[in-house]
C-alpha cells in the first residue's frame, strides 16, 4: 500500500468518525429542543384533581376545599390568570393557598386579580419561600442534587410579600403562619393550625386553636398547613392529632420520567409521595397528607415534563 493510499484511507475514516459526530451532537441538541419546547408548553396544561376523603364527624355536611399552591405568579401570564378565574366556577366551601405565590417584584397585582374571584370565598393560606425571596438564576442540574437554597435575609431577593399578605387579608383570608385559628361551618368546626415555611427552618407549631373547656366534644376537624413538607413538620403534625395536612412545594417534581415519576422532591419527602395523597405514618399516628405538585414555576425554570400543574379539589365527607 502506497503511502498517499494510506493517507486517503485515514482521512475518509476521521472524516466518516466526525460527520457520525456531527449527526449524533445534531440529533442530541434537536432532542433536547423538543423536549424543552413540551415542558414550555405542558407548564401551561393546567388541571384539577379531585379526592374524596370521609373524615367528618357522622352527620356532617361535605365541605370542599380548594388546594391552591406554588403559583409562582409573573406579570403577563394570561393563561394562568384566566385559569385561576375558572376555578371560582367551583364555588369552593373553603380556600387553602399553601405558599409560593410570586416569581417576580412586580407580580402582587397580577396575582391579586388573578385571585380576585376566587377571594370571594373564605380561605386560609400560609407562605413559601417564593413569598419572601424571587428566585436566582443558577444551573438547574443543582436541582438533581438536593433542596433548593434560597438567599435567606437578603434585601434584594425580597419580595413584597406584605402587600401580598395584606391584600389576602382584606379579602378575608386568614394568615396561619406559625398560628392556630377555628374556622365555623354550619354544624361543623375546621381547627387549622399552619406553620411558616420549613424549607427556610421559620416552622413553629403554635398546636391548636383553645375553646372552652368542652371544645373537644363538639364536632370539629384538625387541618394542618405547612408549605414544604419536610418529614421532620409531617412528624410533630401527626404527632399532634392533625386529622388532614395539606403542603406543596415539590411541584410534583417539575420534571419526571414517564412511568417512575419524579426524580427529586426539593426535601426529604420520598419522591413518591411528591404529589398526590398519600398516608403519612408516625409512632402509630396515621393522617393523610395531600401534596399538589402547584400550578407554576420559577420564572428562570419555566418548564414541566410528565407532570402537568394543578390545583386540588378536596370534598370532605361524613365517616360512615
Amino acid at each position: 500500500m502506497t503511502t498517499s493510499s494510506a493517507a486517503n484511507r485515514l482521512g475518509g475514516a476521521l472524516r466518516t468518525v466526525a460527520a457520525k459526530t456531527a449527526y449524533g451532537t445534531g440529533a442530541a441538541a434537536a432532542l433536547a429542543g423538543t423536549v424543552a419546547g413540551y415542558g414550555l408548553w405542558e407548564r401551561n396544561q393546567f388541571g384539577l384533581r379531585h379526592e374524596t376523603l370521609p373524615l367528618l364527624p357522622p352527620g356532617s355536611v361535605p365541605v370542599r376545599v380548594l388546594h391552591l399552591s406554588d403559583i409562582h405568579m409573573v406579570p403577563g401570564q394570561e393563561l394562568k390568570r384566566r385559569w385561576l378565574h375558572s376555578l371560582a366556577d367551583l364555588r369552593p366551601d373553603l380556600v387553602v393557598n399553601t405558599g409560593d405565590n410570586l416569581s417576580h417584584r412586580q407580580a402582587v397585582p397580577y396575582l391579586i386579580e388573578a385571585l380576585a374571584p376566587l377571594m370571594a370565598f373564605p380561605g386560609v393560606f400560609v407562605p413559601g419561600s417564593n413569598c419572601y425571596y424571587a428566585p436566582r438564576l443558577k444551573n438547574p442540574l443543582r436541582y438533581l442534587k438536593g433542596p433548593s437554597g434560597t438567599p435567606k435575609n437578603h434585601p434584594s431577593f425580597e419580595l413584597p410579600w406584605r402587600e401580598m399578605h395584606r391584600a389576602f387579608g382584606a379579602a378575608g383570608w386568614l394568615n396561619l403562619t406559625n398560628k392556630a385559628i377555628s374556622v365555623p361551618f354550619p354544624g361543623l368546626r375546621l381547627d387549622f393550625s399552619g406553620v411558616d415555611d420549613p424549607h427556610l427552618g421559620r416552622d413553629r407549631f403554635a398546636g391548636w386553636p383553645r375553646g372552652s373547656s368542652t371544645s373537644a366534644q363538639a364536632p370539629h376537624l384538625r387541618i394542618a398547613l405547612a408549605h414544604a413538607p419536610y418529614q421532620r413538620v409531617l412528624d410533630y403534625l401527626a404527632d399532634a392529632g392533625a386529622d388532614l395536612i395539606l403542603a406543596g412545594h415539590t411541584h410534583g417534581g417539575q420534571v419526571c420520567v414517564p412511568g417512575y415519576g419524579a426524580v427529586v422532591s426539593n426535601c426529604d419527602l420520598p419522591t413518591w409521595r411528591a404529589r398526590g395523597l398519600s398516608v403519612w405514618e408516625h409512632d402509630g399516628h396515621q393522617v393523610p397528607l395531600n401534596v399538589s405538585a402547584g400550578i407554576g414555576t420559577s420564572r428562570f425554570a419555566p418548564f414541566r415534563i410528565a407532570c402537568r400543574p394543578e390545583a386540588v379539589l378536596i370534598t370532605l365527607m361524613p365517616r360512615s
